[in-house]
């Protein structure tokens, strides 16, 4: 689910048109924050219908430098809470599956393991390790279920490992914002003994979000793609 627009292509000429539009300063925020964004981790979201927790996830995906986030709708489908968010949902890619026929979660994890990732369920069931002995050795993506019963049965049975985060208390669960913060907090912070070379974005890849971004601060950015194309094509 992402933004769409005429120019489906990087346009450096396009790019150089609204970056006339941002301060210096926050375009320098910007170069600063793409130098650290990663696809190497990612987050999965099923079935969560308490909205706030889930934009919480999204606005701690961002603060990790995480740029994707996919949300698995089956019975719930979720909305962006812009106060919880604080504008984090500006910054990241978030891709939502759901279907009449109820392949979300195959649609889902087909598509990350077509992009390389070993995926793992939270959850304390028998069998699961810690999140402290997960290596990012490779690329990973964590699913967080709801709030109520965790990720399903049917995510349980695809995943390619079960990880949780031991807890000292009665409580058998973190709240799911909390729990998605430990466990990106403990790999990013080991991501550092490994010298992964496709870690941090490619240039490209670094280009499509320039243009995604600099539309998105620009006010009316659609009537200056407007005149870009007109004043482009005669």
């Amino acid at each position: 689910m992402q933004e769409k627009n005429h120019l489906e292509t990087i346009d450096q000429g396009w790019l150089d048109y609204l970056s006339q539009f941002i301060t210096e300063h926050k375009k320098s925020v910007m170069e600063k924050v793409l130098a650290q964004r990663t696809r190497f981790m990612t987050v999965v979201l099923e079935d969560i219908f308490k909205t706030h927790n889930a934009s919480a996830v999204l606005r701690t995906c961002d603060c990790f430098g995480i740029q994707d986030v996919h949300v698995i709708e089956k019975v719930n489908a979720y909305k962006i809470n812009p106060f919880v968010t604080r504008g984090a949902s500006q910054w990241i890619d978030l891709y939502k599956y759901h279907n009449k026929e109820g392949t979300a979660v195959k649609d889902c994890f087909s598509s990350l393991r077509e992009k390389g990732y070993k995926i793992y369920g939270t959850s304390p069931l028998p069998g699961s390790i810690s999140i402290h002995d997960l290596e990012p050795d490779e690329k990973i993506a964590l699913v967080f279920g709801n709030e109520h019963e965790g990720i399903s049965a049917e995510v349980q049975q695809s995943v390619d490992g079960l990880v949780h985060i031991p807890m000292l208390g009665f409580t058998e669960s973190f709240n799911i914002s909390v729990a998605a913060s430990i466990s990106l907090y403990e790999l990013v912070k080991k991501v550092e003994n490994y010298d992964h070379p496709d870690f941090y974005l490619t240039e490209h890849e670094k280009q499509i979000l320039r243009m995604k971004w600099f539309r998105s601060v620009v006010t009316r950015a659609d009537l200056h793609e407007k005149a870009y194309l007109k004043s482009k094509n005669t």
